[in-house]
């Protein structure tokens, strides 16, 4: 292999709702015995699923499978609300993992529905994601996933409303948005603060990057919308060899000159490290951001709540004095540091 150089695109890899949920199911995995119950993968990625597996977490595509009183966490890409309402009937613990974006477009689709709305929905058919957003008002809901599709839809004098899934970025369906005005005149959308602001800067950066790169690599699952996304923006952005990989061991040995990284929202940090490790550039890495990430989501509420519990417990067995107490620090904890822990514990 003789690679010159890496640019390597950021931001990259693990999203706020990512964060949050791997987060979420580590602490779940500390505060109780095992088996954990997760419904659908937490996220789509192998490595974070393969880690969780062998600290005991058992990963069901049906709520039903989990035996009556075991915790269960419901993965970062949302439930359809029947889904919701059976797990918590099991009697278990129960800590709803969605990522709040997730749950804004539930929000706007029920309320866009309840006021006679047709939703038209931009999604691709049997993700997790989109199948939990059209549970929530499915005689109200059609899923659309290219233009050609909005032809296919009846004709309807209620109002339009266009939303999507969040792992789409707003170039991903901005054309399916035009057809659907073409076809059924002034259409409501949400404002661009409802739309996933990782997707958008993680296919900016690569943007930024992919035309000067001989070829670009992006790391992530094959089930992972939008790292699929990310491998289609690097060939549109003018770079002729575009691989995606799950890990290093995939890279091929005839690599050369510029090579361009990035990593899907699913993707951990310790996979790009290892892709890097193997290119070995003569020249090192440039790190190319556009923006930075600041956004943090806090724990799910229900896992808020346990924890807040145990703090104080161990504070008055210890009797540790107010003025001494720390809260354990969520936001300061990175995602990618929780699995490297996580890693020597399954060992």
């Amino acid at each position: 292999m003789a690679v010159d150089r890496v640019l390597l695109a950021a931001p990259r890899g693990f999203c706020a709702g990512v964060e949050m949920a791997i987060k979420a199911l580590a602490w779940l995995v500390r505060s109780f015995p095992p088996p954990v119950y997760c419904y659908h993968e937490i996220v789509h990625n192998r490595l974070v699923v393969d880690r969780f597996e062998r600290l005991g977490v058992v990963f069901v595509d049906d709520v039903a499978e989990v035996p009556a009183g075991r915790p269960l966490m419901l993965s970062a890409h949302g439930s359809a609300p029947e889904v919701v309402s059976q797990a918590r009937l099991r009697g278990g613990y129960v800590v709803d993992a969605v990522c709040p974006l997730v749950t804004k477009v539930h929000h706007e689709v029920r309320v866009r529905a309840g006021k006679g709305f047709r939703v038209v929905y931009v999604g691709h058919e049997g993700h997790d994601e989109a199948v939990g957003t059209m549970a929530v008002a499915p005689e109200s809901i059609s899923l659309v996933s290219e233009p050609a599709d909005i032809d296919s839809l009846d004709d309807t004098d209620a109002p339009v409303a266009v939303l999507a899934q969040t792992t789409l970025s707003h170039r991903d369906w901005s054309d399916v948005a035009d057809a659907a005005k073409a076809r059924f005149g002034d259409v409501w959308m949400a404002g661009r603060s409802d739309l996933c602001f990782a997707t958008t800067n993680r296919q900016g950066a690569l943007e930024k990057i992919a035309p000067g790169c001989d070829t670009v690599v992006v790391i992530g699952s094959a089930n992972s919308s939008n790292t699929m996304a990310l491998a289609k923006v690097a060939a549109e952005s003018g770079c002729e060899r575009v691989l995606r990989v799950n890990a290093a061991s995939e890279l091929p040995d005839n690599l050369f000159g510029t090579v361009g990284v990035t990593a899907g929202a699913s993707a951990p940090e310790e996979l790009v490290e290892a892709v890097i490790a193997k290119l070995a550039p003569q020249d090192g890495t440039t790190e190319v951001t556009i923006t930075d990430e600041d956004e943090y989501f806090p724990p799910p509420r229900e896992l808020r709540d346990l924890l807040s519990a145990m703090e104080a417990a161990v504070h008055a067995t210890l009797a540790v004095a107010p003025s001494a107490r720390v809260s354990a620090a969520d936001r300061t904890t990175a995602a990618s540091d929780v699995l490297a822990g996580l890693a020597s514990a399954a060992s």
